[in-house]
């Protein structure tokens, strides 16, 4: 038995080994902790070192512009101009401060893009048209013509325009007319036309036409009633709209010897590629390319001008290079820069100079300078200087996919191949590698990898803006972008530099070779099972969030960036799961949407099948707007319709007044192209409703239903309430009078949009 004394001393040691066991833990923790926080400060300091705060200058630019698009109202200039200005000079007194820069300097560039945008909306100020109108005799001068499939397009710039309740003169109106009936750019053209708003959002949330429309200068659409009358200019015409006019008829008279060497298809996305007319591609194959993730090849941007800036840049370096006297006493490289760099302006003029275009104009410009200035062409410092060159021209282009999805690809691919440079070129003087690299495995591995990259960056823009998912996007691009790489594209640039000496027939052709190759394999690819990758449409939040993780692994050198994969694994799984609206009403009234328990049921009885085919879309519906089971779930009568929501609750489609007294007592939600009665005590959607807000969403919120506009009372900005200032028209070259044909189109042939 053990000794009283020594039990006591061994039970306070055992006291003390507990008191000491629970001081270490903490003071580990704390120790931990310490460690972490000096890391994550080590690369804090790292990010923000000398050269690198440069680009994060753009996505601070970036937030500016689209913290001036969320604005309800039109911000004063003068203000955002004061308020940049003093943000730019507290950054420059603050440049020695280790926190206080960086956040100044941030904030600085945030409120020039947001001033830019403003500066921008100030200095294309129009009037827009704010109802519609009949009968409207307009006389200017064609601008730009498309063909499309089924009709031509025409925007006139505006000498004289005359019309009941027409309100304030439009300087610049875009009107359908039959197919084959449009003049040609730089022509004065009278003709009547019925005109209306710029088509707004048809969803809220949906994609803004009105707002494109508006930083393009256009103040109504329409289509032509009648004839179009050609007619001598009143007044001299514009060297910019003869320079146009210029553009335009070389453009066509490309496109009219691209048709006669290629028929069909081929024809039309030859022409395309090379003079940006692509309004002639079959809707079959327009959809294959689109479905099998190959629609980027049909929009002239970077791939195409890198492509030929490259062919250019490459065949003249190669042949300077054939002469040794040459190639040792002169700069060939930069001569042939120099060269590329003409190609690519000449390409840029020959194609219509689109937003897109110029972006990738834009780009291309700075890496060949920088080739010229013996600077690193594809850093990301460069791709940083030329978004601070497009923005500045066109801060709109921050809320259009095409350069969301273009800026997300390039980024990616220029830190992709900053990152992956090392592993590329690992083993270069190793036997298996150079066996390799004769096989062509690198550059094999190299496409597969800006494939895959490209195709992850664009991915959340193209499922955001369009609803869409290309599944089998890399097989696509894997199997047709070399031919159209290796053979369409020089084939077409050969064409061209043939085509003064008429021996560009066989050059043509061989691009439809490589054209032909590439949508056998779209339609090959849209054929597989699940190639349809359709997505619910989500909100803006999994946009923001999923840029911001785009951003951050990207430009991000130190581990931090892979807070960046933590965002992009979040968006992913909120976008998985957004709300859907349980009500659905058409910006005009021209349609209804219900969601039962067998999805969404459509009442269409104004025939709006643009509005339907985008809430089809937005719902991840395969349905056509024309399918005849679209109503099922409607029970309707002399005087209107019921539907159920999935709880049970009645949603009211009113036809004729005297449904009102009844549907108003039943109904839990009340819509009606007619105007609802004030006793009325469901939720009501009339005409008093959608004529002020648009387009409306209806959601179930436990017991009682958010109502969600497309445009909110609140807002008020040019694009949507017809906020303008008059301008002056230009003019141009006169055209030769012909006899008048009717333009009038056919009403099934006649866009929401027109």
């Amino acid at each position: 038995m053990a000794e009283p004394g020594r039990a006591g001393e061994r039970v306070a040691a055992w006291d003390a080994a507990r008191r000491r066991r629970a001081f270490v833990w903490p003071a580990r923790l704390a120790r931990t902790t310490r460690t972490i926080i000096e890391q994550l400060r080590a690369w804090a300091v790292a990010e923000i070192a000398p050269g690198r705060l440069m680009l994060w200058l753009p996505v601070g630019f970036i937030a500016g512009i689209a913290a001036y698009f969320t604005a309800d109202r039109e911000p004063s200039l003068v203000a955002a101009l004061l308020l940049a200005g003093g943000c730019i000079v507290a950054a420059t007194l603050a440049r020695r401060r280790a926190v206080a820069f960086p956040i100044l300097l941030g904030l600085a560039a945030a409120m020039a893009g947001f001033a830019t945008a403003t500066l921008k909306s100030a200095r294309v100020a129009h009037p827009v048209l704010a109802q519609p109108v009949w009968n409207v005799t307009v006389a200017g001068w064609v601008e730009v013509r498309e063909e499309r499939a089924r009709t031509d397009r025409i925007a006139i710039r505006v000498h004289r325009i005359e019309g009941p309740r027409l309100g304030e003169a439009l300087e610049r109106v875009r009107v359908a007319v039959r197919k084959g009936t449009a003049p040609p750019v730089g022509s004065f053209v009278e003709l009547k036309a019925r005109l209306t708003p710029p088509l707004a959002p048809l969803r809220p949330g949906g994609y803004d036409f009105a707002r494109d429309l508006y930083f393009q200068g256009i103040g109504a659409t329409g289509f032509a009633l009648g004839a179009i009358r050609l007619a001598e200019a009143p007044v001299a015409p514009g060297r910019w709209l003869g320079y146009a006019a210029f553009i335009n008829g070389i453009r066509d008279a490309i496109d009219r010897r691209i048709r006669a060497s290629l028929p069909g298809d081929a024809g039309a996305i030859a022409s395309a590629l090379i003079t940006g007319k692509r309004d002639a591609i079959s809707e079959s194959v327009n959809e294959a390319m689109y479905v099998s993730g190959l629609g980027h090849v049909l929009s002239i941007s970077g791939y195409h001008m890198a492509l030929v800036a490259g062919v250019v840049f490459f065949a003249l370096r190669a042949g300077f290079a054939l002469f040794p006297a040459l190639a040792l006493r002169h700069a060939i490289k930069k001569w042939s820069a120099l060269a590329a760099l003409i190609a690519a302006a000449c390409y840029l003029a020959l194609s219509g100079a689109e937003v897109a275009t110029q972006r990738a104009f834009i780009m291309t410009a700075i890496v060949l300078v920088g080739v010229m200035a013996d600077r690193p062409a594809l850093t990301l410092r460069n791709l940083a200087l030329a978004c601070f060159a497009v923005l500045a021209i066109a801060p709109e282009a921050v809320v259009h996919p095409s350069f969301q999805m273009s800026f997300a690809a390039t980024l990616a691919l220029v830190a992709a191949y900053e990152r992956g440079q090392p592993w590329l070129t690992a083993g270069a003087d190793t036997a298996w590698s150079a066996r390799i690299a004769l096989w062509g495995g690198r550059q094999i591995a190299a496409v597969m990898l800006a494939s895959v990259v490209a195709g992850l960056a664009t991915t959340l823009y193209a499922a955001y803006h369009f609803q869409r998912l290309a599944p089998f996007g890399v097989l696509a691009n894997l199997l047709a972008m070399p031919l159209v790489s290796l053979i369409a594209m020089p084939a077409g640039l050969l064409a061209l530099i043939a085509l003064p000496f008429g021996f560009d027939g066989l050059m043509w052709r061989l691009m439809g070779l490589g054209i032909d190759w590439m949508t056998a394999v779209a339609v090959w690819v849209a054929g597989l099972p699940g190639a349809v990758g359709r997505i619910p449409a989500f909100g803006i939040g999994p946009v923001l969030l999923g840029t911001a993780g785009i951003v951050v692994l990207c430009l991000l050198r130190t581990p931090l960036r892979w807070g960046g994969a933590v965002l992009v694994a979040v968006t992913v799984l909120w976008a998985a799961y957004p709300p859907r609206p349980d009500v659905l009403v058409a910006p005009g009234g021209e349609a209804f949407a219900v969601r039962t328990r067998d999805g969404l049921a459509v009442m269409n009885p104004g025939r709006d099948q643009f509005a339907v085919r985008a809430w089809l879309a937005a719902d991840g519906d395969a349905r056509e707007p024309k399918d005849p089971g679209l109503a099922n779930g409607f029970t309707c009568d002399a005087i209107g319709c019921i539907a159920k929501l999935p709880d049970g609750a009645l949603v009211s489609v009113v036809l004729a007044a005297e449904a009102f007294e009844e549907d108003c007592g039943r109904a839990a939600v009340v819509l009606s192209r007619r105007e609802a009665p004030p006793y009325c005590g469901a939720i009501v959607v009339d005409r008093a409703v959608w004529r002020k807000t648009g387009a409306v969403a209806v959601y179930r919120s436990g017991s009682g239903f958010d109502v969600v506009a497309a445009r909110p009372a609140t807002q008020d900005r040019p694009w949507a309430r017809g906020a303008a200032q008059p301008g002056a028209g230009e003019a141009a070259s006169p055209a030769r009078p012909t006899l008048p044909r009717d333009a009038t189109p056919r009403q099934e042939d006649i866009g929401p949009d027109d």
